[in-house]
């Protein structure tokens, strides 16, 4: 296992980087952004965190091989987390049709994102789709005020810190009413689902979906640290361009945290009181896809 470092680079974000600068394959561990620790792209029941070798669909990725709780494993091919799935080939397409028999479609953008770039659920005939919108009228909610929306203009367009405006949001994503819905909404569809894949998504796989992603992979058991490597996983792997304002960020995740933290006393207490899991629907979920 690669020895990492948190620490903090020019820009006051902080940042996580091997010892020694690099990442197999050549990727560089830049301090301008954040990088997974390289230890779980060298494990073998998880190389290159899950990624499938799609055509068009770079940031599709399998948690199977996760770690997870009782020194277990999740299984492979059934918890998919994905951006877009409207650009994928029709041998993409096939593939999560017949090798993962993909039963259902959880995407995490709202109606609009949903019109202008639909899911192709007409090639994917047993899979249903479920609209979990994350966002609905959020923003509108905490910016009310004429001074909350000069704040949060003003975190926008600030180039001192520029990541600060999604670090001040992140927390909406899942505290707001909107967000407690369409999580809830997330887990039950997988609950409901116990026959083959589901994948869940938004528009890069990062935001919406990464926390999402945190949420099924601590009730099932994985440790912080490789939750955390899963959710940076997507600098590596998607198409959109860098930028410090909207790249996955160790910043992001943990203020997330620490607002479920502060009213729920951690991700279980949110998943239990907010999102309504029961012990009995984690020991289904953990039953089901852990080996």
């Amino acid at each position: 296992m690669s020895r990492h470092v948190d620490t903090v680079d020019e820009n006051g974000l902080s940042v996580r980087v091997l010892a020694g600068d690099a990442l197999p394959g050549g990727t560089s561990a830049r301090g301008d952004h954040y990088r997974p620790v390289a230890g779980e792209m060298d494990d073998p029941a998880r190389p290159h965190f899950g990624r499938i070798d799609f055509e068009r669909l770079p940031n599709t990725r399998d948690l199977g091989g996760l770690p997870a709780a009782d020194g277990r494993r999740v299984r492979p091919g059934l918890l998919l987390r994905s951006g877009l799935l409207c650009w994928a080939s029709d041998d993409d397409l096939r593939r999560l049709r017949d090798d993962y028999r993909l039963r259902a479609v959880v995407d995490f953008r709202d109606a609009t994102e949903l019109a202008e770039t639909p899911d192709p659920m007409r090639l994917l005939p047993e899979a249903r789709l479920v609209h979990a919108d994350v966002l609905n009228r959020v923003y509108e909610g905490v910016t009310q005020s004429a001074e909350a929306r000069r704040r949060f203009q003003r975190l926008k367009d600030d180039d001192d810190d520029p990541a600060g405006f999604l670090a001040e949001f992140y927390p909406h994503h899942l505290t707001s009413e909107a967000g407690i819905r369409a999580y809830a909404l997330f887990i039950r569809t997988i609950l409901e689902t116990d026959d083959g894949a589901v994948l869940w998504h938004c528009h890069v796989g990062r935001d919406r979906c990464g926390m999402g992603s945190m949420l099924i992979e601590h009730i099932l058991g994985a440790p912080m640290a490789a939750i955390e490597d899963d959710y940076l996983a997507t600098n590596l792997y998607t198409d959109e361009p860098t930028t410090l304002r909207a790249d996955a960020n160790l910043r992001f995740i943990r203020v997330a945290v620490e607002a479920l933290t502060s009213q729920w006393g951690g991700i279980g207490g949110y998943v239990r009181d907010a999102l309504g899991v029961s012990d009995a629907d984690v020991s289904e979920l953990r039953a089901r896809y852990l080996e």
